[in-house]
């Protein structure tokens, strides 16, 4: 079952690259009491992903603070060391989007939203979404129909829609 809006997050723990090295980040910590933006991509380096949909994130995340994000969290299925590389050549951290690991996909499996395209070697990666979350319940949940696409999942049409 795919998660919807009203539908409290499941628990998953995913992990963060540190200067300190790895950190488990569970989802009930993550969120609890706490207005947080989330949103799932296919994965690191990857086209739509690199050129669209997390700089659409790093451009609008000052506007989404204003409006009381507490956080905004990007969440792939790719490793730490992965993620971290990646948002660090983005300018993610410089922009405080954070680059959350969920490497073996059990939180995109929880939300109902994996996927596998084998001819590109992506399986069980995320389909592209983005959600408001509040307190750990979804307030605003835009996925796309195919994850090649960044129509309604981009920072823009998050910002909007808060």
């Amino acid at each position: 079952m795919t998660i919807a809006v009203g539908d409290k997050l499941p628990e998953a723990t995913l992990i963060e690259k540190t200067d300190a090295g790895l950190a488990p980040v569970t989802v009930g910590a993550l969120t609890k009491g706490r207005k947080v933006v989330i949103f799932g991509l296919p994965g690191a380096y990857t086209g739509t992903c690199s050129t669209r949909h997390l700089p659409s994130f790093i451009g609008v995340a000052d506007k989404l603070r204003a409006k009381g994000v507490d956080e905004i969290v990007c969440v792939a299925v790719n490793d730490p060391f992965v993620m971290g590389a990646w948002g660090e050549g983005a300018g993610a951290g410089k922009a405080g989007v954070r680059m959350l690991s969920d490497a073996g996909s059990e939180l995109t499996g929880a939300l109902g939203l994996r996927f596998t395209r084998a001819e590109a070697g992506l399986y069980d990666r995320s389909k592209r979404y983005a959600m408001y979350v509040e307190d750990g319940v979804v307030r605003v949940l835009n996925l796309e129909a195919n994850p090649g696409e960044c129509d309604i999942s981009g920072g823009e049409t998050m910002l909007a829609a808060i």
